[in-house]
């Protein structure tokens, strides 16, 4: 069991340097979102295509039908490629929302500014399909309420966001050590700084969960999307040891009946919970 205040090193997952950047790009080739933008791209030879057989033809097609050509043929071929059913909209209206926002003729620095922006707020969202989501008060409560209280713990929150249940649960619970993972560099670099300035016992790095080794914790809580629950089991059910406890809120691990489920009142999403 790892002390309490020391932050267990990512475990290694490859032998050398070379199977680990292999393992890197076939994730990132299994991205749906990789998918549909290949799938986009496969699509314009078919629209060049169908669009200089309908002008034989004799239709007159401006470069809003053309788009829209091309959102239709790269529906076609993502609902063929079997991705989740709402890429078929994302990529039917994808061409016509690139022409509109080429028409709007924002200046390049604004334009690189707000890419930038996205990019260092949800970097990888891509590949792990898990966009930024804050966790509310009530959720901190019943974490809370369920950790142990007669020792001294190590938590993990997978997904840490800006910190704010990390943070509180490091005030509330001085004698126990809360680290918060962020893929992220927006987010990891905001949550970092508030427990700089705020002098919090909240500890916050930046990486993949997946490169952590989850016996280390005393508890893991996830705050994920329904997209990652399947691999995130896996590697806990391998990984974590008895009398840890893995809290997920919202979102529902379907491989194993959780032991916990815990509804708000009111409106709000439950918190389920896993014993090992």
């Amino acid at each position: 069991m790892t002390r309490p205040g020391v932050i267990p090193k990512p475990s290694s997952r490859t032998s050398t340097e070379g199977q680990g950047a292999s393992l890197a790009l076939r994730r990132i080739w299994r991205a749906p979102a990789v998918q549909a933008l290949l799938l986009q791209c496969l699509a314009f030879p078919l629209t060049l295509l169908i669009v200089f057989l309908l002008a034989r033809s004799g239709a007159v097609l401006s470069y809003a039908d053309c788009a829209l050509v091309q959102g239709v043929v790269a529906c076609a071929m993502t609902r063929l490629r079997g991705l989740a059913v709402w890429w078929l909209g994302i990529q039917l209206v994808f061409p016509l929302a690139l022409m509109g926002t080429l028409k709007l003729d924002i200046p390049p620095p604004l334009f690189l500014g707000v890419f930038l922006f996205l990019l260092a707020l949800y970097w990888s969202t891509f590949r792990t399909q898990v966009p930024y989501y804050p966790s509310g008060k009530w959720v901190w409560n019943e974490v809370d309420k369920l950790l142990p209280k007669d020792k001294p713990l190590l938590v993990i929150d997978i997904g840490s966001g800006l910190g704010g249940f990390t943070m509180a649960l490091a005030r509330r619970r001085p004698e126990s050590v809360f680290v918060g993972i962020e893929l992220a560099p927006l987010p990891w670099l905001l949550s970092f700084l508030r427990a700089r300035i705020s002098a919090s016992r909240a500890r916050f790095v930046r990486g993949d969960y997946d490169n952590l080794d989850l016996s280390n914790y005393d508890a893991v809580f996830a705050y994920l999307s329904p997209a990652p629950m399947s691999a995130l089991w896996n590697k806990a059910s391998k990984e974590m040891r008895p009398g840890s406890i893995l809290l997920s809120y919202e979102f529902l691990i379907t491989e194993k009946t959780p032991d916990i489920i815990l509804m708000p009142t009111g409106r709000g999403a439950p918190l389920y919970g896993w014993h090992f």
